[in-house]
């Protein structure tokens, strides 16, 4: 009996595939694994900033993807003399950073032609004037990475192209998604299908990354297409899935199966808690009143907004019985319209001057009238002091929707009075408290206050919606080009509201929503919600380094030597971790810049940041034209992640 069980459980065994686990090394010295090594005996993969895949026949190779190109120096060591192609299944920098160490007059490149432009003109992808609609940009912020300096094709791969190679033939399929053209190489070989799928799928059915999928505010395209990206990887039938990053996925139907379902499911947490587009005014809001000016609603008897023909854009002022205004957002509407309200106001609310206009957070549509208020008007601006050097430098940062970047002529504005967070300062006989409010972004803050018998918050771009509707939660974008971890974004700024029990929220784009309680409970538990999607989503336990594009970082973002030698910047490295996390980063500088150190190493503490002064100094003479990329190569507690993040310089016009 002991041996028939023994015999049985044997032809069990041999029956599974392979686990990840058992990809076999090539020898006990060699970097090389086999993750096949049955049927595919010239497959091999190599791993440093990706997973490098080598096909070899006799003493010649094709890679697909090449990493930090480490690879090149121990082909020897599973016989290969010479590579004569190399493939990219996307143009990410870790996915082709060593491109330097290759022979081009030995090896030729592809890539899918949907990236040319990204491999070809990297720099086109990185603006020194950034606008919201740049290419491949959530509002201004890039979610391309392309590489720091052009890599011209030999050939620019199409779907559904064959690409023949000593006697393989490996079929080629758009798979967008994780980057806008990335591709997947299909191979059918012995009886198996192999696909070289890139970032599309990591083992455990989850995402490569988040912040490479995020491709609009809040509208799900990245994950719309990396759903349909997964059907068709499904359609093809797969027996073995090797991925850009992560271990070889050895039942890659079922994880596909899986991945679909979960990137389904996480869509209908991650789209906005409210109908965007479909709601009726009255939805939007049902309490205010019209008034004399044709513009302006009477929310309360001090309190005044847009009317309902004023859909979207940004304004709502208090006027005090002394005439006094102080003036809740103002932008994403003509100054002859600022105009004609303030007339209106001066006319039949008895308004006599404007103090102040406040700032709920970093977006510029928030305050692109503040240039007209001050200079016309003598209002001073207000905000939180977290938030006052992104209204004035906004092109020091890579965040989305910056002021600079919405085209209206001014790169910036000064705000007269920073708040500190809970400070609360008396105007007009009403006690006015300004608190840091993350949620949409974590450069938010709410200001409320007493009057007219309430309690009134006002709560910017963080929710929107009809709190009488209980489908509705309200959040508004998750969008990480915003600065929006969920533990100091939208879980912190939900419970906030939560606490602070507001009779009235005013949100921005002409919001107001009252009786908010089961509201503000809804919307607290939809941020406990995403967190949790996200956490089964990402492979990392800390799945913020793969949600945050800016955990290794510079300031300023943008450094600029036309009228400089020498400037500093300040890097600043992230610990998410519940433990100390060692690092080292190197600066990968083009020519004619040098940084004093150019490779930071170092252990930050659980749950902290450390910063870096790097002096840069630039020759001008040997340092090329226009905007330069400037890389950060990272390894963090000895795991390659490459070179994931970016400064900008410039020198030249």
């Amino acid at each position: 009996m002991c041996i028939r069980l023994m015999t049985l459980l044997l032809i069990v065994l041999g029956s599974l595939p392979v686990s990840a686990a058992d990809e076999r090394p090539v020898a006990s010295k060699s970097g090389f694994r086999q993750p096949d090594s049955k049927t595919q005996p010239d497959l091999f993969v190599w791993t440093d900033t990706c997973n490098v895949h080598v096909l070899r026949d006799g003493d010649a190779a094709l890679l697909i993807d090449l990493g930090d190109g480490s690879v090149l120096s121990h082909l020897a060591d599973i016989g290969v003399k010479r590579v004569e192609w190399l493939l990219l299944t996307h143009h990410h920098r870790e996915q082709c950073q060593g491109i330097e160490r290759i022979d081009r007059t030995v090896t030729k490149v592809a890539a899918p032609k949907a990236e040319q432009a990204l491999f070809e003109k990297p720099n086109e992808f990185r603006k020194w004037f950034p606008t919201l609609g740049d290419t491949f940009s959530v509002y201004g912020a890039s979610y391309a990475r392309p590489p720091r300096k052009p890599i011209p094709l030999d050939e620019a791969l199409e779907s559904t192209k064959v690409f023949s190679w000593r006697g393989r033939e490996i079929q080629c399929f758009d798979t967008p998604g994780h980057s806008p053209g990335s591709m997947t190489y299909v191979i059918r070989h012995g009886g198996k299908t192999t696909a070289f799928t890139g970032g599309v799928i990591h083992d455990g059915a989850k995402m490569t990354t988040w912040f490479d999928t995020e491709w609009d505010y809040g509208f799900a395209k990245g994950i719309d297409t990396l759903i349909k990206s997964v059907e068709l990887l499904i359609e093809q039938k797969l027996d073995l899935a090797l991925p850009s990053q992560g271990p070889t996925i050895v039942n890659p139907q079922s994880q596909l199966e899986t991945y679909r379902s979960k990137l389904t499911a996480f869509r209908q947490s991650y789209v906005r808690g409210y109908p965007v587009f479909d709601s009726k005014p009255e939805e939007r809001d049902s309490i205010s009143k019209p008034t004399a000016v044709p513009l302006i609603s009477q929310v309360t008897p001090h309190l005044y907004k847009l009317s309902h023909k004023t859909q979207g854009k940004n304004f709502a002022i208090i006027i005090s019985d002394s005439g006094r205004g102080l003036i809740l957002d103002a932008g994403l509407f003509p100054k002859a319209m600022l105009e004609e309200i303030i007339v209106g106001l001066r006319t039949h609310m008895g308004l006599k001057q404007i103090d102040a206009f406040w700032i709920s957070h970093m977006h510029g549509d928030h305050f692109l009238l503040g240039p007209e208020l001050k200079e016309k008007y003598g209002a001073k601006a207000w905000t939180l002091d977290r938030i006052a050097d992104k209204c004035e430098f906004p092109r020091r940062y890579d965040y989305a929707a910056l002021v600079s970047a919405y085209g209206d002529g001014f790169d910036g504005m000064k705000i007269d009075k920073p708040f500190r967070d809970g400070e609360m300062i008396e105007w007009e006989g009403y006690k006015i408290q300004v608190d840091w409010m993350p949620g949409q972004t974590e450069f938010g803050c709410c200001l409320w206050l007493e009057i007219d018998g309430k309690r009134i918050a006002f709560t910017g771009d963080n929710l929107f919606g009809n709190p009488a509707d209980k489908k509705q939660n309200g959040h508004e974008a998750v969008v990480a080009r915003n600065s929006a971890i969920f533990e100091e974004g939208y879980w912190l700024g939900s419970k906030y509201l939560k606490d602070l029990k507001p009779d009235i929220l005013m949100g921005s784009h002409s919001f107001v929503m009252h009786d908010p309680a089961e509201f503000l409970g809804r919307y607290h538990e939809w941020s406990k919600e995403i967190i949790q999607h996200y956490r089964d989503l990402l492979p990392d336990k800390n799945y913020e380094y793969l949600f945050d594009p800016y955990w290794v970082s510079a300031y300023p973002y943008r450094v600029d030597f036309i009228q400089h030698e020498t400037q500093q910047v300040t890097v600043t490295v992230r610990n998410f971790r519940e433990t100390p996390q060692r690092h080292r980063i190197e600066l990968k500088l083009p020519a004619g810049l040098t940084a004093e150190p150019a490779v930071l190493e170092g252990t930050i503490e659980r749950k902290s940041r450390q910063t870096y002064p790097v002096k840069l100094t630039v020759n001008r003479n040997a340092l090329p034209l226009g905007v330069q990329i400037v890389p950060f190569d990272i390894t963090l507690d000895e795991k390659r992640y490459g070179e994931l993040f970016d400064f900008l310089i410039r020198a030249k016009e």
